[in-house]
C-alpha cells in the first residue's frame, strides 16, 4: 500500500514538473512574440527586414489558401518530407546494420572507417556540386546528400553501441541456444535500439537542416526554395512564414521520434 502510494506522489510530482516546465516555455515563446510586435509596430527595425505578426500571419494564410509559385503550401511541404523520408529509411537500413557489424567485427569496422573518417567532417553542401553533376537538381541528388549527410552520425552511434553490449548477456543467449545470426536479431539489435533511436534525432536535425539548404541552392519545390525565392523579390513575410513552418515541422518530427523512444525504451526518457 505504502509502494503504491509512494508511486502516486511520485507521478503527481512529475506531472506538477511538467507542467511547470510547459508554462515556463510559452511564457517565454509569448515574451518573444511581444518583443517582436513591438518592435515591429514602433518600427525599431527596417519593415523590410522585420515584418509585423499580422503580416507574416496574412502571407502564411494566403500561401495556405492560394499556394506558391503554382504549388500549393502541402505540396512543398510533402517535396520535402518526401526527400528527407526517403533519405532516412535509406540511413536506417543501411547505418544500423552496418554499425552493429563494425561494432562485433573488428576487420569490418577496419575496411569502412577510413572511408567514413574522411567525409564526415566535410560540409555536405561542399560535395552537393559534384552530386548535381552526377544526378542533377532533380530530388535523386538531395535524396543521396541527405543520406550521405546522415549516415556517419548514425553509423558511430551504432558502432558505439553495439560494442558496449554487455557480454554476459551474449553468454546467457548462447547457453541458451542462440547462435549466429539470431544473436544479433535478437540480441544485439534491442540491446542497440534505444541508442540507435536516440541518435536518430540528431541524424534527423542533421538531415532536416541539410535538406533546406540544398533546396536553396538547387530546387525548384519545397520550404527552402520558397524561402530562397521569396528573397528574389524581398518578401521578407514570406521569408519569416516559410521559417516558421520549418521550425513547427522539425519540432512535430522531434516529438514523433520522442514519442517512438518512449515507447521502446521508456526508461531512457
Amino acid at each position: 500500500m505504502n509502494n503504491l502510494r509512494d508511486e502516486v506522489i511520485n507521478m503527481e510530482k512529475h506531472a506538477k514538473h511538467e507542467l511547470r516546465y510547459f508554462f515556463i516555455s510559452m511564457a517565454s515563446v509569448l515574451v518573444v512574440l511581444g518583443l517582436w510586435w513591438i518592435a515591429s509596430e514602433n518600427k525599431w527595425v527596417n519593415p523590410l527586414f522585420l515584418p509585423t505578426p499580422e503580416d507574416v500571419w496574412s502571407a502564411f494564410m494566403d500561401i495556405a489558401r492560394e499556394g506558391y509559385k503554382d504549388s500549393t503550401l502541402l505540396e512543398h511541404i510533402g517535396a520535402s518530407l518526401r526527400r528527407i523520408g526517403i533519405a532516412l529509411a535509406f540511413v536506417f537500413v543501411t547505418a544500423v546494420p552496418l554499425g552493429i557489424l563494425c561494432g562485433r567485427i573488428r576487420w569490418i569496422r577496419a575496411v569502412f572507417d577510413p572511408f567514413i573518417e574522411f567525409y564526415r567532417p566535410l560540409p555536405p553542401l561542399a560535395y552537393y556540386s559534384l552530386l548535381v553533376l552526377f544526378f542533377g537538381i532533380q530530388d535523386t541528388s538531395k535524396i543521396v546528400l541527405l543520406f550521405l549527410s546522415g549516415f556517419a552520425p548514425l553509423f558511430i552511434a551504432t558502432v558505439y553501441s553495439s560494442s558496449r553490449i554487455p557480454v554476459d548477456r551474449l553468454h546467457g543467449a548462447k547457453s541458451l541456444g542462440a547462435k549466429g545470426w539470431r544473436i544479433y536479431v535478437y540480441v544485439i539489435f534491442p540491446s542497440c535500439l534505444p541508442d540507435v533511436l536516440t541518435a536518430l534525432r540528431t541524424t534527423v536535425g542533421i538531415t532536416y537542416a541539410t535538406l533546406v539548404a540544398a533546396e536553396m541552392i538547387a530546387a525548384i519545390s519545397g520550404i527552402g526554395w520558397m524561402v530562397l525565392d521569396a528573397s528574389k523579390y524581398l518578401r521578407s513575410d514570406i521569408i519569416y512564414a516559410a521559417i516558421l513552418i520549418m521550425g513547427l515541422i522539425a519540432i512535430l518530427i522531434d516529438l514523433c521520434l520522442r514519442a517512438l523512444i518512449r515507447r521502446v525504451s521508456p526508461w531512457t526518457e
